[in-house]
C-alpha cells in the first residue's frame, strides 16, 4: 500500500514539474514572440530616432543571444501584398554581415543594398530614393565592417577588371586616412570608418531628393561599423 501511495505521489510530482516547465517555456516564448510585420501605420508612426533605436535593440539581442523567434513563412504570407520597411541599409556584400540577422529583424522590416565596400553610385542613390520617398522608410544606415576585403584591396590599389573602378571609389577614404598598410587591421578599420563617412557625404551631396528629406527631418542618416569578430554594431557620431 505504501509503495502504491509512493508511486502515485511520484506521478503527481512529475505532472506538477511538467506543468511548471510548460508554463515557463510558454512565458519565455511569449516574451520572445516576434512582432507583427511592418504596416503603413506602424511605419508612419516611427521617427528616424525611433527607427535607429529599433536597430540598436535588435543588434543588442543578437549579441546577447536573445533573438526573437519568428515564423518566417507566416511573414512571407503577411507581406505578400505589400511592404513597409522602416530602414534602408547600405552594407558591404561581405558574407559575414547578413543585415537582417545582425539587427534581428524580419521579412519586410528593412531594405538591404549590398555592394562591395558599401560604396555609393547612381544605382544605390536611386534605390535609397525609392526606399525613402516612395515607400516611406525613415532611416538610412551606411554600414561598414572590420577587416573589409574591399577596403584592403583599395589600400593596395588592386586592379582586376570592373573591380578596379569600384575600388577607386574607396580611394578618397584611403587618402583621408594617411599612409598605412592593408596588413595593419587598425589601419584597415580606420579606412573603413572614413569610407562610411565618405558614403554619407556622397548621399547628402549627390541626391537632392534625400537631402531635402534629411533637412526636413523626415528621414535620418547614420553611419555604423560592424565588428566581424564580436557581432556588435557601433553607430558612429554625426
Amino acid at each position: 500500500m505504501r509503495q502504491t501511495t509512493f508511486a502515485i505521489g511520484l506521478v503527481f510530482l512529475a505532472f506538477a514539474v511538467s506543468a511548471s516547465t510548460l508554463a515557463q517555456t510558454s512565458a519565455d516564448t511569449a516574451g520572445k514572440k516576434a512582432p507583427a510585420v511592418q504596416t503603413s501605420e506602424s511605419q508612419a508612426a516611427l521617427t528616424p530616432a525611433a527607427a535607429l533605436e529599433k536597430l540598436k535593440q535588435g543588434n543588442a539581442r543578437f549579441v546577447e543571444k536573445n533573438m526573437r523567434s519568428r515564423d518566417w513563412l507566416a511573414k512571407v504570407s503577411a507581406t505578400s501584398a505589400g511592404q513597409y520597411p522602416f530602414a534602408v541599409i547600405l552594407a558591404c556584400m561581405d558574407s559575414r554581415a547578413p543585415i537582417e540577422i545582425i539587427f534581428d529583424q524580419g521579412i519586410g522590416d528593412m531594405f538591404g543594398i549590398r555592394i562591395a565596400g558599401n560604396i555609393v553610385n547612381e544605382d544605390v542613390l536611386g534605390s535609397m530614393e525609392y526606399a525613402t520617398k516612395v515607400v516611406g522608410s525613415k532611416l538610412i544606415v551606411v554600414l561598414g565592417h572590420t577587416s573589409c576585403g574591399a577596403v584592403k584591396g583599395s589600400i593596395d590599389d588592386a586592379k582586376l577588371g570592373n573591380l578596379t573602378e569600384l575600388l577607386a571609389k574607396i580611394r578618397p577614404a584611403v587618402t583621408a586616412s594617411g599612409p598605412g598598410s592593408a596588413k595593419d587591421e587598425a589601419y584597415v578599420n580606420k579606412v573603413a570608418q572614413a569610407n562610411v563617412a565618405q558614403a554619407m557625404k556622397d548621399i547628402r551631396e549627390k541626391s537632392p531628393t534625400i537631402k531635402a528629406q534629411l533637412n526636413a527631418g523626415t528621414v535620418g542618416l547614420v553611419g555604423a561599423i560592424y565588428d566581424v569578430s564580436t557581432g556588435k554594431v557601433t553607430f558612429l557620431p554625426d
